[in-house]
């Protein structure tokens, strides 16, 4: 079978890849090994955000008085609905993919493809035949997976990745969460609030050690208030899962404590998917688990690219679409700009939510910049008061001399959907001062981001 474009694996990165080099006119083909969409739609992004919302939908009803509504008799979570809830979204996403894949024209094989040494892609089907498919131009976009720790080997039952925290048979008494990052602490979340006594560890000195540590120590605050116990600066030294309960021995700055749980989820990172997809064999430079491409995803082999979570920059769905679209773009000879990735959100959907672009605070002034910060409070905001969700603030970074806005660091309700004014604005080179004088609405968490502005250049009005 011959192709102008196959691309090995149908998550964000792929399925983008593919539909877009079909709008182009190259006719294109899918290879994917499981379900359509990948990890995101399936086992990631969008079932996790469903399962979230549940949580949300819970709390809401369990604080319903403060709202002036009465519910009478008591407000229990239903686990197991939610899990199906999950699934079901995440299977209605997947076959939306299969609708896309239809009207384009997109083959779909399925089975597992690997690259052979003369260039072209030989795909093994479950049952153990295998067919070779031919094409000018092959994508890689294989994602990546749970990753495991020496001291933190899986089962699948006691000990747990991401996929088996979405579908538990039922809701474990309590859980210790191994990691803070966007994964971690949103599970950790979720289940604090459906009534698991959660226990979250992290080995660097802030949860979400990533963001701005001001951001972080807001949503540590916010666990510990929610009745989470946060364990920073701690290491998981082995997990004794001979018991009933698994016992815990995590390194702290005070010594080591042990603590016991019923399951221990691993939540410190992902491996990307590159074994037996015959790199070696086709020649494919790759190390430290990425495969090394240019600025339009060509590795050094001609006709063969590689985008998404295997090659450089982060691991985020957002990133592996455009990553996609402009690797398929130069293949049809437009001349697409580089993914500029000094400007990629990022967004953990907890309660508050966390959205962020560009540097920290910390991150300006070492690379030198003389920078001006704003910061606004939700609790000065009049939606936010109206809302009942007063927690956080935004913040802002801009540049003192020229006035290039550096970064912008949001935590609160509903500040993942905030964010791309922040990114557009940034792409667009717009300066602080063009935001304070761009309208917004009022009543709305928005105006937060200009009030934010505004406190930076010493202009703010309600605080």
């Amino acid at each position: 079978m011959q192709y102008d474009v196959v691309v090995i694996g149908s998550g964000p990165g792929g399925y983008v890849a593919a539909i877009r080099a079909s709008q182009l006119g190259l006719k294109t083909a899918v290879v994917e090994r499981s379900e359509l969409g990948g990890i995101c739609l399936n086992w990631g992004c969008i079932p996790t955000k469903a399962l979230l919302k549940s949580a949300q939908v819970f709390s809401y009803a369990s604080h319903a008085m403060d709202y002036g509504v009465l519910i009478e008799g008591s407000v229990k979570p239903d686990f197991a609905t939610m899990v199906k809830r999950s699934r079901d979204v995440a299977a209605g996403m997947s076959k939306g993919i299969q609708f896309l894949f239809k009207k384009n024209n997109i083959e779909v094989i399925q089975g597992f493809g690997r690259l052979t040494p003369d260039r072209k892609v030989e795909v093994t089907a479950a049952d153990g035949g295998k067919e070779t498919v031919e094409a000018g131009h092959i994508i890689l976009a294989t994602g990546a997976r749970s990753k495991e720790l020496p001291s933190l080997k899986q089962d699948g039952v006691k000990v747990i990745g991401y996929r088996e925290a979405m579908t538990l048979p039922k809701q474990p008494a309590s859980m210790v969460v191994v990691g803070s990052g966007a994964i971690g602490s949103e599970f950790a979340w979720f289940y604090q609030t459906i009534g698991t006594k959660v226990i979250l560890v992290e080995f660097m000195p802030n949860v979400l050690p990533v963001e701005d540590e001001e951001v972080s120590k807001q949503v540590e605050r916010s666990f510990k208030k929610g009745g989470m116990k946060v364990m920073t600066s701690s290491t998981v030294e082995s997990v004794d899962t001979s018991g009933e309960l698994c016992k815990v021995s995590i390194a702290t700055k005070k010594g080591t404590e042990v603590v016991e749980a019923e399951v221990v989820l691993s939540a410190v990172g992902v491996s990307t998917n590159l074994e037996g997809l015959g790199l070696e064999e086709a020649g494919v430079t790759h190390a430290n688990g990425k495969v090394a491409v240019d600025d339009y995803y060509r590795t050094n082999v001609p006709g063969i690219y590689a985008i998404g979570d295997i090659v450089h920059g982060p691991a985020l769905a957002h990133v592996a679409s455009h990553e996609g679209i402009t690797c398929v773009e130069a293949i049809a000879g437009l001349h697409p700009e580089p993914v500029d990735y000094k400007n990629i959100p990022g967004c953990t959907y907890t309660v508050p939510e966390v959205a962020s672009v560009g540097m920290t605070e910390k991150q300006a002034i070492e690379a030198g910049y003389e920078i001006k910060v704003g910061k606004f409070p939700f609790s000065a905001s009049g939606k936010a008061s109206a809302s009942g969700s007063k927690d956080g603030f935004v913040k802002v970074i801009f540049d003192a001399k020229y006035g290039e806005w550096l970064g912008a660091h949001l935590v609160g309700d509903n500040v993942t959907e905030m964010i791309a004014e922040v990114v557009v604005a940034r792409k667009l080179e717009t300066t602080g001062h063009e935001i304070i004088k761009s309208v917004h609405p009022h009543p709305t968490l928005s105006e937060a981001i200009m009030e934010a502005t505004a406190a930076a250049y010493g202009e703010v009005i309600h605080l």
